[in-house]
C-alpha cells in the first residue's frame, strides 16, 4: 500500500491524460499547472485538481491518483465529495480560480484510501 494521504482508484479501463506545459513569452499570472484528466472508455474526461496530485499511475488497467492536500468527506447529493484542506504547491504556482471542492460520480471510482486505509469501496460489480 502506498503512503499517500488520499488515494483514489478509478474504474477499470481508465487512463490518465496530462496536458503539457506550454511556455509562453507572455507573462500570464495565476494560470496554475497544466490540466490532468481521467479518461473513461466512452471518452468522458474528468478534470482533477492537478496542483494537489502527488502520485498518478494508470498501469494495471485503471487510473490511480494520490492527492496531498485533499480529504474525502463522504457522499453529498449522491456524489463523492472531497475538500481541499491544505495546499501542496507554493501560492505563486496556484491558480486563483482553483476549486476547493471535488465531486466525483461513485460509478467512476472503485476505491478510496486515506493514509493507507480503505474509507470507501464501490458496491458496483
Amino acid at each position: 500500500m502506498l503512503d499517500i494521504p488520499l488515494l483514489i482508484e478509478f474504474a477499470a479501463s481508465t487512463v490518465l491524460l496530462r496536458e503539457s506545459h506550454r511556455p509562453s513569452a507572455l507573462r500570464i499570472i495565476g494560470n496554475g499547472p497544466p490540466g490532468t484528466f481521467v479518461v473513461f472508455p466512452d471518452g468522458l474526461r474528468v478534470s482533477l485538481p492537478t496542483d494537489q496530485i502527488v502520485f498518478a499511475d494508470d498501469h494495471g488497467g485503471r487510473a490511480r491518483v494520490g492527492f496531498g492536500g485533499m480529504q474525502f468527506v463522504g457522499l453529498q447529493d449522491e456524489q463523492l465529495m472531497f475538500l481541499r484542506v491544505r495546499e501542496v504547491l507554493p501560492e505563486e504556482q496556484l491558480s486563483p480560480a482553483r476549486s476547493h471542492t471535488m465531486l466525483l460520480n461513485p460509478k467512476w471510482v472503485t476505491r478510496i484510501a486515506a493514509a493507507g486505509h480503505t474509507v470507501w469501496l464501490s458496491t458496483l460489480t
